[in-house]
């Protein structure tokens, strides 16, 4: 058998291959984590977001709730329905809420990608999981164009830290305060008052959402009934669960461009590790045929 030894002193010699080499598979490893690792990621974002009770309206035929438009009015009667949840205070747990999505520049490297942009009342605090404002901060103001956001935000973005201002439209929204909440989806947004961004955005009249929660299972179905089949509404309603569901539609995008990445990225893996293994045995032609005139076996070399 041939001593261990000469396997490391081998290593040491031919270092530079043995580097490419365990740097191609790094590479396939890396590539593959990445791809199953953002998957996984947006999958457990979207489970922690939702909550059994709560119901999420769009207008009928939108896709989310950027394209998603309903009338002021309409919006403020779902929050009368029976079966609607109430809090300590006896005020009913229905949120109407205004999306927009904005551009704006990352920090470090001056591109430019979608930052979501949430206006809504404080009721709508209360239906997210685990919601509060971190120390140093507080929630913003209505009428003052004030707005908060998630400390993974404000280390992405331009203009979203404590005291900077983030501008929407012609306004300038002063960030006051940074939030977290069970490291689910609202943690990628930024959040003011429903009236100052519908004000910014002239549209005072409409919202894209309402996300209420009701009072219990039996509450729920005939809510969701209710707001699909009823004239006055004639609301696209589902379940939270089902709206994110939904959403995981571009996460299972992901998925399958990570498998078909990882699977092309191993065959060629398997070629250069080949390759590799070709090379380093023609290069050790004399060597190996040295080994094999002292009596050592095809397996021991």
């Amino acid at each position: 058998m041939i001593p261990v030894k000469y396997t490391f002193r081998n290593l040491r010699a031919r270092w530079v291959t043995t580097m490419l080499t365990a740097c191609g598979t790094g590479m396939v490893v890396f590539a593959s984590v990445l791809s199953f690792g953002l998957s996984d990621g947006l999958k457990k974002a979207m489970l922690i977001s939702a909550d059994k009770l709560d119901i999420v309206c769009l207008r009928k035929g939108s896709l989310d709730e950027v394209s998603s438009g309903i009338d002021k009015q309409t919006a403020d009667r779902v929050a009368t329905l029976d079966g609607v949840a109430t809090d300590d205070a006896g005020r009913p747990l229905a949120s109407p809420e205004y999306v927009i999505t904005i551009m704006k520049p990352r920090r470090g490297d001056g591109g430019q990608t979608n930052l979501m942009v949430r206006g809504l009342k404080p009721t709508g605090f209360k239906l997210r999981p685990g919601f509060q404002v971190f120390t140093g901060g507080r929630e913003p103001d209505p009428g003052k164009f004030e707005a908060i956001t998630s400390r993974s935000i404000a280390e992405r973005f331009e203009n979203t830290r404590i005291g900077e201002k983030l501008r929407i439209g012609n306004t300038d929204f002063t960030i006051v305060g940074h939030f977290q909440a069970s490291g689910c989806a609202a943690e990628s947004e930024v959040w003011t008052d429903l009236r100052d961004l519908t004000t910014v955005r002239k549209s005072e009249g409409f919202v894209s959402s309402v996300c209420l929660r009701a009072r219990d299972e039996d509450a729920q179905r005939a809510l969701i009934e209710q707001l699909k089949e009823d004239q006055l509404f004639n609301l696209k309603a589902m379940t939270e669960e089902e709206f994110f569901q939904d959403q995981m539609i571009t996460a299972k995008a992901i998925h399958y461009v990570g498998n078909f990445i990882a699977l092309f990225l191993t065959i060629g893996a398997m070629f250069a590790a080949a390759n590799t293994m070709y090379a380093a045995v023609a290069g050790r032609a004399r060597e190996i045929g040295t080994m094999r005139a002292l009596g050592f076996s095809r397996r021991s070399i």
